[in-house]
């Protein structure tokens, strides 16, 4: 597709409305100056100080995140939080970012997924230090959980996609149990032309009846192959097990070896973007899921919805010591600079 068409694509995006159902973690970084340290008189022990607090949507709220700076007109944000002082910050991070919240459920029953992160700066540099983690280990209460259902089904037929990202690895402790998977096979059914693409830390291989995206270890792994079949060749047999499961197409991502994207025994390599100087991969996942389901919402076909979650974290990578972000005008130049030519297996 010549840069006109790809122009054309992005300019839909603000025109469409993407759900994010799933978990929405706060990542909460603790600025902390190391030339500030004091010991405690009480312990003896060193007394960090934190200068300063740093908020932001993580998890399913990292996808959001991409969502909005692709350019996508709305983004609403599905999931359970605490009724805590965490899932106030929460609500701040996502208004300040222009995620609509206004779908959350938030309750005294939970609390609200947080990923806490000392970052200790000294010596012009900022490290991370051990990260405090607040999570969910009950299951997901039924009253949420059919509030969650009823919600989804009404904004089924209101919206032009649906990202899901199941973050929760304690199956039925977070937002995606597994009648909210039933839920999307059977919405997923009724809504054909509805794109619905899952990511899943530990359930990937129970989801039915839509399309997700995965890394190559997980795909082998979800298709019942050799754990230790990590090449190419593993990858589109896992890919093509894995489409024919759900009936419809997966996207494996490789790492510096590009994405696979498989449709109706079709199998489609996109090499990766080539990049110099330092990456961090932080989030990049995150930022393909975002790319494919704004363009999978955009009517864009599979492929074309690989390549842009290809240009897109090659400029996500780019960004350091962040959970990075690409704009329309960043990708258009990605693309431009690109020589790309697919090669197909069927």
């Amino acid at each position: 597709m010549e840069i006109a068409g790809w122009e054309r694509l992005l300019d839909e995006f603000p025109k469409k409305t993407v759900l994010v159902l799933g978990d929405f973690f706060l990542d909460r970084y603790l600025e902390i100056d190391a030339g500030l340290d004091e010991p405690s008189l009480e312990t003896g022990l060193t007394a960090y100080q934190v200068v300063g607090t740093r908020l932001s949507p993580g998890a399913a709220g990292t996808v959001a995140n991409n969502l909005v700076a692709l350019g996508v007109g709305r983004v609403i944000a599905l999931g359970a939080g605490g009724d805590d002082g965490h899932g106030w910050e929460l609500r701040r991070a996502m208004a300040e970012r222009q995620i609509d919240a206004a779908e959350m459920l938030w309750s005294s029953e939970r609390v609200t997924p947080t990923y806490t992160k000392p970052m200790r700066k000294e010596a012009g540099r900022e490290r991370e230090l051990n990260r405090l983690d607040f999570h969910n280990r009950t299951q997901l209460p039924s009253n949420l959980e059919d509030e969650i259902i009823r919600r989804l089904w009404d904004l089924a037929g209101a919206v032009d996609g649906i990202h899901v990202m199941d973050q929760v690895e304690w199956e039925g402790c977070g937002t995606v149990t597994p009648r909210v998977r039933k839920e999307l096979a059977a919405i997923s059914r009724k809504h054909p032309d509805l794109p619905i693409l899952a990511d899943s830390r530990a359930n990937i291989e129970r989801f039915r009846a839509i399309s997700i995206k995965i890394n190559i270890q997980e795909a082998v792994e979800a298709a019942g192959l050799q754990a230790n079949m990590l090449d190419a060749d593993a990858a589109v047999e896992a890919g093509i097990i894995l489409a024919k499961r759900l009936g419809h197409p997966v996207y494996v991502t490789m790492a510096e070896a590009g994405l696979l994207v498989v449709a109706e025994e079709q199998v489609i390599h996109i090499p990766a973007v080539a990049v110099s100087g330092p990456i961090d991969p932080v989030g990049a996942g995150d930022s393909v899921s975002a790319a494919i389901i704004s363009a999978l919402s955009a009517k864009a076909l599979p492929m074309q919805a690989a390549i842009l979650g290809n240009v897109t974290a090659s400029i996500t990578i780019q960004q350091l010591g962040t959970t990075g972000t690409a704009s329309p005008k960043q990708i258009l130049q990605r693309l431009a600079e690109w020589e790309y030519y697919p090669r197909t297996k069927s």
